[in-house]
């Protein structure tokens, strides 16, 4: 069969297995899942449904790794090698693994392409890092030496979200195994085989078997399993706050760390003296990246008054010409990544409607888009009232909220007034005022005149309030995945 012809049947669905102790297995109940293609809706490939048993199973694993000598003897500059080879194994797979990225999450194939590089550059950056962790010495008694010295937590888990699994898999593991961790990572059940391919790269690439194991299978079931599990030493997770709480949850019962990115409804203020020109196209695009399938999309655009009718004419004509189609005709965006998603965006877009919130420009979904894929159009609503779900609710889909506002001071309380607080954009040409609204924002990350920086591998990533603590991305995260240790020797 062709991509966009019929069904498949279940002995022609290729087959991907999971990763325990560097070998390919199915799960030990022997039952699959469907993996779906956004842009068909119909089924393509099989993972394993790996249960609470290949959990225990790939722990074990990870831990008998830790304390063998062919990863523990390894120095950090070894470790940074094996992750410089990896970067390279991706980019000489590149075409086969962007494929597979996009095919998995519905996104336009070029973002999928984009995707598999910044993977690429994670293992390159991390690589480099290794060696680079230093402690410090401490000023105590003239007849002690005191030192601190950076060590890894252990079995790292992670457990990956579907809109981004190459790259977030790559963040966390570039930094994870640059410190000396081993790691069992569950990516999504809905986009996980770039993932999966990526780990086989990495025995290539010379890490010792059980360092990086890949265990496919349902949140509640296998990231349940994985989260809980005693012998983990350390979680990392990308999701919603709600499932970010029973990952916390699972931490504490074990005393353990955890490093949370929980999302976002990330603002775009955009002053008087903005250049629209500039500020418009990116706001535009950051929104329709993925689908607005993005944590950090800056889906609330606050927007001085005197510049209202101007960015509404302009963003109308901007969605107005966005076109959603499959993955592999590379348009403006892609469809949702399941059925459920697309239930939830539309039902936020009809709740605005019945509100009575102005919709104030649509884009088109291509005519030859198969009528069985999770197809949306891109919208704009204004003005949005601040207290509405559209503009309080991480939507997760190509929807922007538009809201005015007349001063710096109500700009700033607009901006703050969600429970969330991850990626925030400031547009301006006062130097003094871009300053200032910087530090007023509750927000891990603030851009001025521009936004994400490309992806920003070197910049610390992590939010405030409810989305999550603890930081990914650069130095920062060498920190995040190991534990400081202080050390007196006498010599008297």
């Amino acid at each position: 069969m062709t991509e966009f012809g019929t069904t498949l049947s279940s002995r022609e669905l290729k087959k991907y297995r999971a990763l325990i102790n560097g070998l390919q297995c199915d799960g030990s109940s022997g039952e699959t899942i469907e993996m779906i293609c956004p842009s068909t809706g119909l089924p393509f490939a099989t993972i394993p449904r790996c249960s609470a048993a290949d959990v225990g199973r790939a722990v074990s694993a990870a831990r008998a790794a830790l304390g063998s000598s062919e990863w523990s003897s390894l120095s950090a500059g070894q470790r940074g090698e094996r992750l410089h080879r990896l970067a390279e194994l991706i980019t000489q797979n590149r075409d086969r693994l962007a494929e597979l990225e996009a095919r998995d999450t519905g996104k336009p194939l070029s973002q999928g392409y984009g995707d598999i590089d910044t993977a690429a550059q994670y293992f390159r950056f991390y690589g480099g890092a290794a060696d680079k962790v230093t402690g410090d010495t401490l000023p105590i008694a003239t007849d002690h030496l005191a030192m601190t010295v950076r060590e890894p937590h252990g079995v790292v888990a992670s457990i990956v979200p579907w809109n981004y699994p190459m790259q977030i898999f790559a963040r966390v593991a570039g930094a994870a195994l640059a410190m000396g961790n081993t790691l069992v990572v569950k990516p999504a059940e809905d986009a996980c085989l770039s993932v999966i391919e990526t780990a086989n790269l990495a025995l290539e690439a010379g890490f010792p078997p059980g360092v990086l194991n890949i265990l496919t299978g349902l949140g509640e079931e296998a990231g349940a399993a994985l989260s809980f599990n005693p012998e983990v030493d350390f979680i990392t997770f990308t999701g919603s706050p709600d499932v970010g709480s029973m990952i916390q949850s699972a931490a504490a019962r074990n005393h353990i760390g955890c490093t949370l990115e929980l999302g976002g409804k990330s603002p775009q203020i955009v002053f008087e003296d903005a250049n629209l020109d500039k500020a418009l196209p990116v706001i535009q695009d950051c929104l329709l990246m993925n689908g607005g399938q993005t944590c950090s999309a800056g889906s609330r655009v606050l927007v001085h008054q005197s510049l209202w009718d101007e960015a509404i004419d302009k963003l109308r004509t901007g969605f107005r010409s966005a076109v959603a189609g499959p993955y592999k005709d590379d348009r403006d965006l892609g469809p949702l990544i399941n059925a459920s998603q697309l239930r939830r965006v539309n039902a936020f877009c009809e709740q605005a409607e019945a509100d009575g919130i102005p919709l104030l420009g649509e884009g088109t979904i291509a005519p030859d888009a198969p009528v069985e894929g999770y197809y949306t159009t891109a919208k704009v609503y204004g003005p949005v009232p601040v207290e509405h779900p559209l503009a309080q609710d991480e939507v997760f889909g190509p929807v922007l909220s538009l809201i005015p506002f007349r001063t710096e001071e109500e700009a700033i309380h607009l901006a703050n007034a969600t429970a969330y607080g991850l990626v925030a954009g400031v547009w301006t040409h006062d130097i003094s005022r871009a300053t200032r609204v910087a530090k007023a924002l509750r927000s891990g990350q603030v851009f001025v005149n521009t936004y994400g920086a490309g992806g920003g591998v070197e910049l610390p990533f992590g939010g405030v309030k409810k989305s999550g603590h603890g930081r990914e991305k650069g130095f920062e995260a060498l920190k995040e995945f190991s534990v400081l240790k202080t050390i007196v020797v006498s010599h008297a």
